[in-house]
């Protein structure tokens, strides 16, 4: 059972990096060096796109952690390469990013969003890397699934 449950606020570009690395590395700021060192083979990932507000992907930790200089993802600091990496393994992928599940219907519910007024829910996604409630990762990753498995159905159908 995973030990830790996280959640990472990425950009729209750097979102499509890791689906171009097809899930299976994610780099994190150096920033965030220390909290990359928690995380633990079995861990979940998951992702968050800034600006969208909204939730398209799951992942699991393969990995433990590691350095890696290999420009992929973009900051707008240009010393920061986000060189802090773990292996990950896709689990629950949403292709288009129309059916992405839009935070604004489902933050409110979220346990970890209560530290916040409802009126400023988005500050609980400001910062780039949060633990998060295994029931609020679960709530998440259940509504990923469903529409993972209409595509599924909708191509088993044709």
């Amino acid at each position: 059972m995973p030990r830790n449950y996280w959640m990472l606020v990425i950009t729209p570009p750097n979102f499509a990096v890791t689906r171009q690395q097809g899930y299976t590395v994610q780099g994190f700021s150096t920033v965030n060096r220390k909290k990359v060192e928690r995380m633990e083979i079995g861990d979940r990932l998951l992702y968050y796109v800034s600006g969208v507000q909204r939730f398209p992907a799951s992942a699991t930790i393969t990995s433990t952690f590691f350095v890696d200089q290999t420009p992929l993802w973009r900051s707008h600091r240009p010393e920061e390469a986000f060189a802090h990496r773990v292996r990950i393994k896709a689990e629950a992928v949403i292709e288009e990013e129309a059916d992405y599940i839009d935070a604004r219907d489902i933050a409110p519910s979220m346990e970890y969003v209560k530290r916040w007024i409802p009126e400023q829910w988005p500050l609980a996604f400001f910062g780039e890397l949060h633990l998060i409630p295994r029931k609020d990762f679960s709530l998440i990753e259940d509504e990923l699934n469903k529409i993972v498995g209409r595509y599924r159905r909708g191509l088993a159908a044709v």
